[in-house]
């Protein structure tokens, strides 16, 4: 099936409406979002400079024996950039072993599915045992309880059968990548919710202070409106239905800048503030001009329908920030890749981060990874994880992601006895 990429509807008086509606919802929005946006831009221009001055080593890598006694100011970094790589997460030795063990399953399994075809990358496994081995680590598991203590309610109301210390298992597929180029690599974007941010009430919610205008009170790691919020209104293929603090994934391999790792924005407040902004400025000049930093080519728009950067992908929309349409991130020198990992290390970023995968993989072997993310338990999603628990006895795959047979015809395919302790069997929500 061909991909379709669309701008949103440019005529859709529904977009317009979104638009007007935010505004009315704030007294002086004008005035506000102008100032505000000035502001932001100015701070862009020196997150720019630190970011492109540093560059890998600008996103924090901090040991996992570390996390427990870190000292606030690490914390407060971590926080700040959104993104980390997490060092002997786990031994090394059993990472090369999960890499092995998967790619043996593959072997003597030649009916996995497999994209793209004819050069696979991603394989459409969920249940074997080494992702139950490594989901259920408790390492991970403790990796995951640091990264969700990291949200609060800053209103400081008491959240009903919300427990961030409590994670969950999400099944997610693995990535075994060989080198070479990739041209249809996952290109900058936002995971979660895409228009659904101007548009579901819920999710104004998180971004309620830029909305305002007072974009340094941000806060996103505030939970006010996250349990609530609805992250698909339009049935998007591949769409995380449950809360995830942090996207991660835990690497097999020996995997640096441009060998086909992740490039991530580290700094989640600032891309927030102006990817949240943006629609209600339209540009006087062409986005190429050299004069397009300046915020006096910019005016206040409410009157067009337009989203930059939200795209229909075959009937979805998602959210791909781009250098035409949100010049002032600067994402070529912005994007920045992942310090080198070795087998065991892992990389989180939250889930407002924008990131994309490099085209080019320069190095000599595989790029393997597990997807593995931080996920607390909430109401919506221990529903989930109960119901992602009877589909892993069939060997079918999470509802969230493209269905298919089941993986239970596979040689060696994982058990519940493969999951391991007790504290991995609560994530996974195995009945006592």
């Amino acid at each position: 099936m061909s991909t379709i990429i669309k701008d949103v509807p440019a005529s859709d008086p529904r977009f317009i409406a979104i638009k007007k509606d935010i505004a009315a919802s704030h007294s002086a929005f004008e005035e506000q979002i102008t100032k505000a946006w000035a502001e932001i831009i100015a701070e862009l221009d020196e997150v720019t400079k630190a970011i492109a001055s540093q560059g890998s080593s600008y996103i924090p890598e901090i040991r996992f024996s570390d996390l427990a006694d870190l000292d606030p100011e690490r914390v407060e970094e971590v926080r700040a950039k959104g993104c980390v790589v997490l060092r002997d997460l786990v031994d090394d030795g059993e990472a090369n072993k999960w890499k092995d063990d998967l790619k043996y399953f593959v072997k003597i399994n030649p009916g996995v599915e497999v994209h793209p075809p004819n050069n696979p990358i991603f394989y459409e496994l969920y249940w074997t045992k080494p992702q139950l081995a490594a989901r259920s680590h408790p390492n991970m598991l403790a990796a995951s309880t640091w990264f969700n203590s990291l949200f609060h309610s800053k209103s400081g109301q008491n959240i009903g059968g919300v427990d961030m210390s409590a994670p969950l298992t999400y099944a997610d597929r693995v990535r075994i990548r060989p080198p070479g180029r990739w041209p249809s690599a996952l290109p900058p974007h936002v995971d979660g919710a895409t228009l659904e941010r101007w548009e579901e009430p819920n999710m104004r919610v998180c971004f309620k202070d830029i909305l305002s205008g007072d974009w340094r009170s941000h806060d996103p790691y505030d939970l006010d409106g996250r349990l609530e919020a609805m992250t698909s209104l339009y049935n998007r293929p591949n769409q995380c239905s449950v809360f995830r603090t942090f996207q991660g994934w835990l690497s097999m391999s020996d995997t640096g800048p441009r060998e086909g790792t992740i490039k991530m924005f580290p700094n989640v407040k600032v891309a927030n503030a102006y990817t949240m902004l943006r629609p209600f400025f339209r540009p006087l000049i062409p986005v190429d001009s050299p004069d397009i930093w300046d915020t006096k080519n910019w005016i206040y728009d409410v009157e067009s329908p337009e989203f930059p950067g939200i795209i229909d992908l075959d009937g979805g929309y998602y959210q791909r920030p781009t250098t035409k349409a949100h010049p002032h991130l600067r994402l070529e020198q912005t994007l920045t890749s992942a310090p080198a990992v070795k087998p065991g290390d892992a990389v989180f970023w939250h889930c407002d981060v924008i990131h994309a995968v490099e085209v080019e993989h320069e190095g000599t072997q595989d790029s393997a990874v597990m997807y593995i993310p931080a996920v607390p338990t909430t109401p919506r999603n221990e529903a989930y994880v109960k119901a992602q628990y009877e589909r892993f006895l069939e060997g079918i795959r999470p509802s969230d992601f493209p269905q298919g047979p089941s993986e239970r015809r596979f040689i060696g395919i994982g058990t519940p006895e493969d999951i391991v302790g007790s504290s991995g069997r609560r994530a996974m929500a195995i009945p006592v």
